[in-house]
Parts: structure tokens; sequence; C-alpha cells
């Protein structure tokens, strides 16, 4: 019996190739799943490998094919990780230039439980632009797993091939499935 239907917006970041850990967490928890990458985050994963784990194509475009349906299935909750800087700014902004960025526009509107997974390192946490992009979301009901309340921090730059192993995919999982986190409703 399935629980719950979980997408996966991966970015082009460090921890990318690891995004099966993610789908195996939720599908041991009865979670279906699939994973739309941003147009760089292609080159970072193993699409077969996800392809036959999700049992769905991974989509990085508008159209993968004539005939492929182009609306969302129901979605219970949205992971993105690794998120990275400009992803993040331009998700704060409701910039969609690609599939992932309108994916994630569409869901957050349709107050869909959300999740996101920062990779970024201490330098690009500090500018400006992040922070209130981080504000800003937050504000909207987005759950950033962010900050030492959050147990995931930047790492130094140029370290973050040392941090990849412990990215946190299964608190992202939790946290996304929690029936006690729900996305606000806005006016």
């Amino acid at each position: 019996m399935t629980v719950g239907h979980l997408q996966i917006v991966v970015c082009a970041a460090g921890p990318a190739p690891d995004v099966t850990t993610l789908i195996n967490t939720a599908h041991q928890q009865s979670w279906t799943t699939v994973v739309t990458a941003t147009p760089n985050a292609t080159s970072f994963i193993d699409i077969p490998a996800i392809e036959k784990l999700t049992g769905t194509p991974v989509r990085s475009d508008y159209r993968a094919s004539p005939g492929v349906r182009r609306s969302l299935p129901t979605t219970d909750a949205l992971v993105i990780a690794p998120a990275t800087y400009n992803s993040i700014n331009k998700i704060a902004l409701g910039l969609a230039d690609n599939y992932a960025m309108t994916t994630i526009a569409e869901l957050i509107g349709r107050h869909v439980p959300t999740v996101i997974v920062p990779f970024v390192n201490t330098a690009l946490a500090t500018r400006l632009p992040f922070r209130h992009a981080v504000t800003s979301l937050r504000d909207e009901g987005v759950r950033i797993l962010f900050g030492p309340e959050e147990g995931w921090e930047p790492h130094p730059p140029g370290s973050g091939n040392d941090r990849r192993l412990s990215f946190p995919w299964a608190t992202a999982f939790t946290t996304a499935a929690s029936r006690d986190y729900k996305a606000p409703m806005r006016e």
C-alpha cells in the first residue's frame, strides 16, 4: 500500500549522485517517488539507475516526448535536494526558467509541503541575496533544513566533497513526510 507520493527535484551539487539514498528511504516507507533534475544536474546523476528505482522517467525539460503527460501527478511532499545557491535564489524570486523551477513554483503554489536542503559554502551563505531568499521561502511556508537549529550548516569553501557523505537525505524525507508538517495556506 502506498502511503504518499514524493516529488524530488535535484540540483547540480556535490551530493546529487546520492539522490538514490532519498529514493530508497522513501520507498522503505511505502512512498512512491519521481525525480526532476535541473538541466545542469543531469550530468551529476545516474539517470538510468534512478529511472529503474522510481519506475518513471527523470524529467529535465518540458516535454520528454510527444504524447507524454505534462501535468504534475498528485504530490504529497516535495524535496529539493541538494539545492544550490542559484536555485534557492531563483525559487524565492519565483523564476521558472526551466522545467524543474516551474515544477517547484507550481507545487509551492499548490501548498504542497516543501523541504529544501541547501548545499552551499559559507561564502555564498553569507551573501545578502541568499539570506533574503531563505527568509522569503520560510515566510512562504517552505521548510529549509539550514542552520544550527536544523542541524545542517554551510561548509567552508572548497570542502564540499568532505560533506557529501553526511548530506541529510533521511532527515529531508522524514521532515517532508511528517504529517505534522503542512505548508500553510496563503491568501
